[in-house]
C-alpha cells in the first residue's frame, strides 16, 4: 500500500456526502475540521452543523466505509464542539452546489440584530433579489424558506449561522 497522507484522506471524504444535502460533500459542508495520519492509523476531527445533528451517526458510518473502501480500517473520529461550526465554513465549490440544487446559499456570516440578513436571499433560480423571507423554518434547522416574486417560486435559504 502507498504511504497515507492526510491529503490523500481529504481527497477520499470528498466522496462523502451530507446526507441531508446529498450535492454537498462533507469536505465542502466544512465539518471535516482536522485529519491526522500516523503509521496507517487515520484521525479525525469533525464538528457538526448543529448539536443534536440527526445525521450524525450516518456521517461517521458514511467516513467509516470510504476510508475502509481504501484500505483504511483503523480510524478514530472525534466529534469535536471546540469551534463551533459557521456556514462561513462551506466552500465556494459547496455554495455553487447549494445552488444548482435550488437552495440559495448563506451571505457571509455576520452580526445582525434582526432576520434581515435572510430577507435578502437571491433566488437560486432566476438570481432575483426581489425575494421575501416567508418562514425562517426549513425542512432542516439550517434552512429558511423564501417566496421569488419574479419567477413565482419558493426556494429554501441556507441560513447563516
Amino acid at each position: 500500500m502507498n504511504e497515507i497522507t492526510a491529503g490523500k484522506v481529504y481527497e477520499w471524504l470528498a466522496e462523502v456526502k451530507d446526507p441531508e444535502i446529498p450535492v454537498l460533500s462533507l469536505i465542502d459542508l466544512g465539518v471535516i475540521t482536522e485529519v491526522s495520519v500516523e503509521g496507517s492509523h487515520v484521525s479525525l476531527e469533525m464538528t457538526p452543523t448543529f448539536v443534536g445533528c440527526p445525521a450524525l451517526d450516518m456521517m461517521q458510518t458514511g467516513i467509516r466505509e470510504v476510508l475502509q473502501k481504501n484500505g483504511i480500517d483503523d480510524v478514530s473520529i472525534e466529534v469535536s464542539y471546540k469551534k463551533p461550526w459557521t456556514s462561513d465554513m462551506i466552500s465556494e465549490k459547496g455554495k455553487q452546489a447549494l445552488k444548482e440544487f435550488g437552495l440559495a446559499p448563506p451571505s457571509p456570516r455576520q452580526l445582525f440584530e434582526d432576520l434581515d440578513v435572510l430577507e435578502q436571499a437571491a433566488c437560486p433560480r432566476c438570481g432575483s433579489s426581489n425575494t421575501e423571507l416567508k418562514n425562517t423554518f426549513g425542512a432542516t434547522l439550517c434552512r429558511a424558506i423564501s417566496y421569488c416574486h419574479d419567477c413565482r417560486e419558493a426556494f429554501e435559504q441556507f441560513k447563516p449561522l
